[in-house]
């Protein structure tokens, strides 16, 4: 079948469901719903034919409560969504995990190593110790896995820690 038959089709049949569902009704080429409709009095005097009356009620109510699926899926089953019940005050523990290890800041006393300043964000000191770790400039953001301090190197003031990995954030 060639494309552009196939879309007329699809077209035509669009238009023959619509005009079977009386979802076609038009006036003056626009679709117009019973509301919408022009009162029977007009203002300038003449005559319209009464509205015709609205289409009658099924005279029992459908058995079925949920909607009819459209054809050729099937009908899912209408369960409330589970909801959260509220909080009973906030919460005991820290809710976002942190690696121990793991710290982030800005270097204060920076160079080419092995020792190294950091300042973390809350104010905390660390006086950190690596050979190999790189170069690192004053006002570095890092990240930074640390480990036990090494007991023969002094690096200044703050907390003293062993650098396993530095990484520069920014």
């Amino acid at each position: 079948m060639h494309p552009r038959t196939r879309t007329t089709l699809t077209g035509a049949g669009l238009a023959l469901t619509l005009a079977l569902t009386g979802c076609a009704d038009t006036q003056d080429g626009d679709a117009v719903s019973a509301e919408q409709s022009p009162s029977a009095s007009p203002s300038d005097g003449a005559q319209s034919p009464a509205p015709a009356p609205p289409a009658a009620a099924p005279a029992s109510p459908p058995t079925d409560p949920t909607p009819s699926s459209p054809a050729g899926r099937p009908a899912r089953p209408r369960t409330p969504l589970p909801t959260l019940s509220p909080p009973t005050g906030p919460p005991r523990n820290p809710t976002d995990v942190r690696k121990a290890n793991l710290v982030a800041g800005r270097i204060n006393r920076g160079g080419d190593g092995p020792c190294y300043g950091l300042v973390t964000d809350d104010g905390r000191q660390y006086a950190l110790h690596g050979t190999g770790m790189g170069s690192f400039a004053v006002g570095t953001v890092v990240r930074v896995t640390i480990g036990p301090a090494d007991p023969a190197a002094d690096c200044g003031p703050g907390t003293p820690a062993s650098i396993v990995k530095i990484n520069s954030v920014i």
